[in-house]
Formats: C-alpha cells, structure tokens, sequence
C-alpha cells in the first residue's frame, strides 16, 4: 500500500544555481499524511487554496512514500 504525504513549503529564492531538493530541500510549515491519492489530492487542493501558495510564496508537493516492490506472477 502506498501512503502519501503532503508538503507545504517556503519557496526559496532563486539564487542561478539551480534547486536540489536532496542537498538543500526548501523549509517545511506542514506536513499531512495521506493513505491514497484521492485523499492527498484533496488535501492539497485545500492548500493550494491559502493566499501565500496563491501569491508564490509557498509551494504545495504530493510525494508517494512507502511503496511496496512488485512481486512477480507465478
């Protein structure tokens, strides 16, 4: 089962170099724990609704976590 988080974060300033989220991840103010998609996409619309996201000062992501690898068919 996957489970989804989703993440309100600051936007940061673009400094030219470009963004990597893995050595310097932009600064977290909410994270909300989903158990489906439907679920997560309803959550980050709310967000999407608050006036900082509208103006571009804060960013909404959806990130699936937890993912079980495949098995194959016998």
């Amino acid at each position: 089962m996957t489970r989804f988080l989703v993440v309100l974060t600051d936007v940061r300033p673009g400094d030219g170099s470009g963004r990597d989220e893995r050595t310097s991840p932009e600064r977290r103010r909410q994270v909300v724990g989903a158990s489906s998609r439907e679920a997560a996409d309803r959550i980050a619309g709310a967000f999407m609704a608050l006036g900082m996201v509208r103006a571009g000062r804060q960013r909404v992501k959806v990130i699936a976590v937890g993912r079980r690898p495949r098995h194959p068919a016998f």
